[in-house]
């Protein structure tokens, strides 16, 4: 294992690495790895880590990840429990440009690839409405082999630069230290830590000892290796779970929502919810509700 990677098994005969997953699930630990990774998530539901930010993610969805990003695709805590039948499926492509595949990237027709690369080091969600055709053809190259395989992955390279919509960056913290394998897990079971226990009244102190750290030390040290504070991602945490529930509708009451994902007091709830998200929970409702509606009317 190379300081600040993680290895990805590189066969002798091949330039671009498919793998199918197919577990109870995702592997848990925080990890990067030089190679560009693209994921098609086929089965499953969960948050996706990714540098300093958090995004759901749900059967469908396809994510690229660029070189050297940590990352970190977490499943759902009932994925973790004994005697359940969930699994995650997920096909991913992982390649490196700087590797066998750089006299590839150096040719002049490969310039427009190479700088959308570079302009997305940070990796973005593929839009919806290009997620199926995306995924069709990394099917594509799974099955092919050969030259096909790389007349394939053209195509795919092609898709991707081709996207016409905005492409957000997952990850807004550009300087993240590199993390050893070992470092990858402890920051793992920190973030496991937290995901299972958000709706409860966790304490720095009880964080820093799953850290096997001092309240201080464990502050330094998550502030520079994730870009948050413990604080400011466990709250984000509690907000992810509050939009799953609103927009899921099996709630009470969004009074009812905060305590569940672990506030105590309503107005820190509505405080905390429109400093993450931008507005109050029962805009954020509305706006959801109105978008459902106005694309029932277009797909009628």
């Amino acid at each position: 294992m190379k300081v600040l990677q993680f290895t990805i098994p590189l066969p002798h005969d091949k330039s671009v690495i498919v793998e199918k997953v197919c577990l109870p699930h995702h592997y848990p630990y925080l990890h990067r790895h030089k190679e560009i990774q693209i994921t098609w998530i086929r089965q499953g539901e969960g948050t996706l880590i990714a540098g300093n930010n958090m995004h759901d993610y749900s059967a469908g969805d396809v994510f690229f990840l660029g070189s050297n990003l940590p990352h970190v695709f977490k499943s759902n805590p009932e994925y973790f429990a004994h005697n359940t039948n969930k699994q995650v499926e997920a096909l991913t492509i992982f390649f490196d440009p700087e590797g066998t595949l750089a006299p590839f990237f150096d040719l002049p027709e490969m310039t427009q690839g190479r700088i959308f690369m570079q302009q997305h080091q940070q990796g973005f969600k593929v839009p919806d409405s290009s997620a199926a055709e995306i995924s069709q053809i990394m099917t594509t190259l799974k099955s092919a082999s050969g030259s096909d395989q790389l007349v394939q992955f053209l195509y795919l390279l092609k898709g991707l630069t081709n996207l016409k919509d905005k492409l957000d960056p997952l990850s807004t913290y550009g300087n993240l230290p590199g993390i050893t394998e070992n470092e990858g897990i402890r920051i793992g079971k920190i973030y496991n830590f937290i995901m299972r226990h958000y709706s409860d009244p966790i304490t720095l102190e009880d964080v820093a000892k799953v850290a096997y750290m001092t309240p201080e030390s464990f502050c330094r040290y998550f502030k520079k290796h994730t870009g948050h504070t413990f604080i400011s991602f466990l709250n984000e945490i509690r907000i992810n779970e509050a939009c799953k529930k609103l927009i899921a509708h099996k709630f009470e009451s969004i009074n009812s929502i905060a305590y569940k994902c672990g506030f105590n007091s309503i107005t820190n709830f509505n405080r905390v919810f429109k400093y993450v998200i931008g507005s109050s929970p029962r805009g954020y409702l509305d706006t959801y509700n109105n978008n459902l509606v106005n694309l029932n009317r277009v797909a009628s």
